[in-house]
């Protein structure tokens, strides 16, 4: 019966029958009559499916039994769509990442060189176009040098059985014990792959079978499939494979290991002369055109294996491995965990992200330039877009690895320990813009004044189930102080967000009570603590004692500038299969946080910050608009600075890892500190990484809003006759309205400009 794509082979030599003297019949011997006498039988085939077992189990076998278990074999065989290599793209369309669980591309057959399609099929099933699912002129042939051996020897699969057992190696995939059951040699097993490759047979063509074969068998070096082997020896596509390097490829398969050009050259040259000799002795080379390959080297150009986000470039590992957690995490990706699992691990995904290059770049140059890998700190930086979420950059300064030696981690300290981060750090002040956002909500001006005094006992405070109150009232610790004895109120907001006085944010938590501000920072974004433990109410919540991760304190502040536009984090931006069919992702997520003109008195507030406070000595090259806010935790162990234009938000975090490093009489990026504050430390690196972040930019400015300044207090400490109007002092402390260095409107001059004394940021060591 003729076949779709089947080809005529010339007659096979080494079938012509040489009469032999008689000799003495062993068991196996006796089975070897017996198939001949039952001939071209397909219980002949079935039987003779494992003729390389043993004779025990062979002859334990009856034929009324064997064909009992054959019909009671399902045939609803199916082929699981094979796993394959993911790869993941930055913004510009640029390879981040090739990861997998096996590194195997699915290419068509013309996408294949005919001459690794005929060498496999010759050095593995030669009559592969001539016979069904069993060949039974090699089953006999098989038998019998076996029987004369006395051992199994040689094996009678056809490429079509050879095919459906990777099959369900595949579907066994991570699973040890199933791996090992699909590929025991035991005569149910052999009938089951008998049934299943005949049904293949009856549903696909020769041809097709081959391209699957091909694309599914292990080629070595977690090379799976023709194309994935021909990169990983060749450095190139299957369709260019030469004649010797198609040879080399086909002679693989039976043994990768033995045969591993790599490590055995010389066995590997000898088996793919064997490939080429076959390919002579099937008549599909010319003696001629044998003697030329077989003369060739090897010629490897091998690669090694390139698997996961450690083979990122430019710092882009630990983005790589948040976008992992993604699929792995969103339900739009399956609505179970082992659905997502299984996205992931099938592969085949073109992940293209939100990643920008040149942001990238900035950001990774800024944490390791001024930080150094040795360094006991480590500093870390997100950068998001205002408005839709997008985080386009996210750096840290130790590299993404597995060596401690080398001070490498897997730990992404820039997100929540749920996206393969850590436990998170305390923020600090970067955290009372959070609480002004709270109060202006809840209906204070942004004029509103408390007496702040340098120190106070914690006050009791509203909850959302009831009350906190303090039990240790008159102690030390049980009141909190400014950072300098010289903040003494009372203060506006405007003034008491620029010098960062706690007293101020905890007068004003004690109004509104802490459930507005816990609610304000799940609005925001921070719904948990980096942990995933949940936010506490205590008093402290709003000077930044619970730990947050990077990534969220930059999306907080990307929220203002967006004015009010909250926008879940988004990495991915479109992802497509190999063949190009799209996979839903989640689509951006937007809504008002808080009202607009809310955000524009935070805006006009922090860019107060930049301008007369805490971060006076921060701005970019090119003067535009910058607002943002410092923080330092207790004992120094974190420092912050979370700032913003109006279309770029980036938050930096320093600071010890694992439990803290106190940062105070310390050498970082080879400079030596008295103490880091967060206009010192995590700030220049902000001001390193967003001026050349920015370049090629729009240049915008924010949206502000009028907030009087409070009348000048009086100075108990002036002296008549002194300069300036007698008994009153600066609204805004001891600092000066313009710093120096510095022009009004948050703007600053061109590089070089002169640089005021180091300003003192406040800590929150209560």
């Amino acid at each position: 019966m003729s076949r779709k794509s089947r080809r005529i082979a010339p007659p096979d030599q080494g079938d012509t029958w040489i009469p032999r003297p008689r000799r003495r019949e062993t068991p196996l011997g006796l089975l070897g009559h017996a198939v001949k006498f039952l001939g071209y039988s397909t219980l002949a085939g079935v039987l003779l499916a494992g003729v390389a077992l043993p004779a025990a189990g062979a002859l334990g076998l009856s034929a009324k039994s064997t064909a009992d278990s054959f019909d009671s074999i399902p045939d609803d065989f199916k082929t699981p769509p094979l796993s394959q290599a993911s790869q993941i793209f930055d913004a510009q369309g640029v390879l981040i990442a090739k990861v997998y669980e096996r590194d195997r591309t699915v290419i068509p057959a013309d996408q294949m060189s005919p001459l690794i399609r005929q060498a496999q099929v010759d050095i593995e099933d030669a009559r592969f176009y001539e016979h069904g699912a069993v060949d039974l002129k090699g089953v006999l042939r098989a038998v019998t040098k076996n029987a004369e051996s006395g051992t199994a020897v040689q094996g009678a699969s056809t490429l079509t059985q050879q095919y459906v057992k990777n099959v369900n190696v595949e579907k066994a995939g991570d699973d040890q014990a199933a791996v090992r059951e699909a590929q025991r040699k035991t005569i149910g097993r052999k009938i089951q792959e008998l049934k299943y490759a005949i049904k293949l047979e009856e549903e696909l063509t020769k041809d097709q079978i081959l391209s699957n074969y091909l694309n599914i068998t292990f080629y070595g070096h977690q090379a799976y499939g023709i194309q994935a082997a021909a990169q990983r020896y060749f450095s190139k596509d299957a369709k260019d494979l030469t004649l010797p390097e198609a040879a080399t490829l086909a002679g693989l398969v039976q043994n990768p290991s033995q045969y591993d050009p790599k490590t055995h050259p010389v066995a590997a040259q000898k088996r793919r002369d064997t490939v080429i000799d076959k390919m002579v002795e099937n008549k599909h080379l010319t003696a001629a055109q044998a003697k030329e390959a077989k003369a060739a080297p090897l010629g490897l150009r091998y690669k090694e294996p390139q698997n996961g986000c450690i083979t990122a470039n430019a710092g882009m590992g630990f983005f790589c491995d948040y976008v992992r957690h993604v699929v792995k995490q969103d339900p739009v990706f399956g609505k179970t965990a082992a659905e997502r699992k299984k996205l992931w691990d099938q592969g085949g995904l073109n992940i293209y992200t939100t990643l920008d290059p040149q942001k990238q770049a900035a950001a990774q140059a800024a944490v390791t330039k001024k930080v150094f890998v040795s360094d006991p700190v480590s500093a870390a930086m997100t950068m998001v877009e205002p408005g839709t979420g997008k985080i386009l950059a996210m750096a840290q300064t130790r590299p993404y690895g597995l060596d401690p030696a080398k001070n490498e981690t897997v730990v992404n300290y820039n997100v929540d320990a749920g996206m393969g981060g850590g436990n998170g750090f305390q923020p600090g002040s970067n955290f009372k813009p959070i609480v002004a956002a709270a109060a202006l909500e809840a209906g204070l001006p942004p004029t509103q004044q408390y007496p702040s005094p340098n120190r106070m006992d914690w006050p009791t405070m509203s909850t959302c189930s009831g009350n906190w109150k303090n039990l240790q009232k008159g102690r030390k610790e049980g009141s909190v102080p400014n950072e300098s004895a010289s903040e003494v109120g009372p203060y506006q907001l405007k003034q008491a967000m620029a010098l960062s006085v706690n007293t101020y944010f905890v007068q004003m938590e004690q109004e509104i009570g802490l459930c507005p501000v816990k609610q304000m920072a799940n609005k925001l974004g921070i719904a948990t603590k980096a942990s995933g433990d949940p936010l506490q109410e205590l008093p402290a919540l709003g000077l930044g004692t619970q730990e947050v991760s990077p990534l969220v304190m930059a999306n907080v502040y990307a929220t203002f500038a967006a004015r009010g536009t909250y926008c879940t984090p988004v990495a991915i931006n479109k992802i497509t299969t190999v063949d190009g069919r799209d996979v839903p992702v989640t689509p951006v997520k937007c809504g008002q946080a808080i009202s607009e003109n809310t955000a524009d008195v935070i805006n006009t507030v922090l860019l107060g910050v930049t301008e007369k406070g805490t971060a006076r000595d921060l701005g970019l090259d090119d003067g535009r608009q910058i607002a943002g806010k410092t923080g330092t935790a207790d004992e120094k162990k974190a420092a912050w600075f979370s700032g913003y234009t109006p279309s770029l938000a980036a938050s930096v975090w320093l600071g010890g890892p694992a439990k803290g490093v106190p940062m105070k009489d310390i050498r970082i990026g080879g400079k030596y500190f008295e103490e880091i504050f967060g206009a010192t430390g995590p700030g220049p690196i902000w001001e390193m990484a967003m001026n050349q972040a920015v370049k090629g930019m729009p240049e915008e400015t924010f949206q502000t809003v009028y907030i009087p300044d409070p009348p000048p207090k009086k100075d108990p400490s002036a002296s008549p006759g002194g300069s300036g109007p007698s008994g009153t002092v600066d609204p805004g402390g001891s600092r000066p309205e313009t710093a120096p260095g510095r022009t009004g409107g948050g703007r600053t001059p061109a590089p070089g400009r002169p640089r005021s004394a180091p300003p003192t940021d406040h800590t929150d060591d209560n």
